[in-house]
């Protein structure tokens, strides 16, 4: 995925309402900017730090700018939610994850479960669908080598709905595959944020338990664009009961 515009650099002043950020661009202007993240952003929002920001292209947009990079020591990280299925679809498609190859037709936001919509539906005239539900992965606690990237960064009973949405669908016959997307590529490995949300990690560990499957994949971001690249070990997967 590359951006449609040029990024705009800037120095991140706060985020602040969740939604919006505040940001001092080159030109020593100070900026408003749409913030498309509804999570915590622990580790990815500390003021001070180099962001990057997409210009508006719409007509009469009351925020001229959308936050899109932030960098963290030396790696540059992607923490627009809206990007993720986009990527995976684009990674699908061009045979990078090479666990959802071979379904020649791919569908976004399908109506499915209790009044959901399944990120990407995979379909095959041989096999089984396939339902993805992808999760955007910011944050990394730890400066080490073998420090991980972590889901999720703050309570999501959205997410943990997914979860058992994704069982009932693996309890159907279908595919069922929880894909972790770390818009960065500084870990090898994704494990489960148990201490930030414990409801969570329950309902992956019985998800897992339920034949749900959980891939996760990092990514290279750069200020041009955003591509899918190396698979990650997921190390919090219990085993199956």
């Amino acid at each position: 995925m590359d951006f449609a515009v040029p990024l705009v650099r800037g120095t991140l002043i706060k985020r602040h309402k969740r939604f919006l950020a505040d940001v001092s661009l080159e030109t020593g202007e100070a900026v408003t900017a749409h913030c498309p993240n509804s999570g915590s952003m622990k580790t990815v929002n500390a003021p001070g730090s180099e962001v990057w920001l997409s210009p508006a292209t719409a007509p009469g947009r009351k925020l001229p700018f959308t936050w899109e990079l932030i960098r963290v020591g030396e790696t540059l990280v992607g923490i627009n939610t809206g990007r993720p299925n986009g990527l995976v679809a684009e990674a699908v498609q061009d045979g990078t994850i090479a666990e959802l190859s071979g379904y020649p037709t791919i569908r976004r936001e399908v109506r499915y479960g209790r009044n959901s919509r399944i990120d990407l539906l995979l379909e095959a005239p041989d096999r089984p669908p396939c339902y993805v539900e992808v999760k955007n992965v910011t944050l990394r606690r730890g400066d080490g080598p073998e420090a991980p990237v972590e889901f999720p960064d703050s309570v999501t009973e959205r997410g943990t709905k997914h979860l058992a949405e994704l069982a009932d669908m693996a309890a159907l016959g279908h595919r069922a595959v929880m894909l972790f997307l770390a818009q960065r590529d500084d870990a090898t490995a994704l494990s489960i944020a148990g201490d930030i949300d414990p409801a969570y990690a329950q309902g992956f560990e019985a998800a897992v338990a339920h034949g749900v499957e959980a891939l996760a994949y990092a990514c290279t971001v750069s200020r041009t664009g955003i591509r899918v690249a190396e698979a990650l070990k997921v190390i919090a997967i219990p085993e199956a009961k």
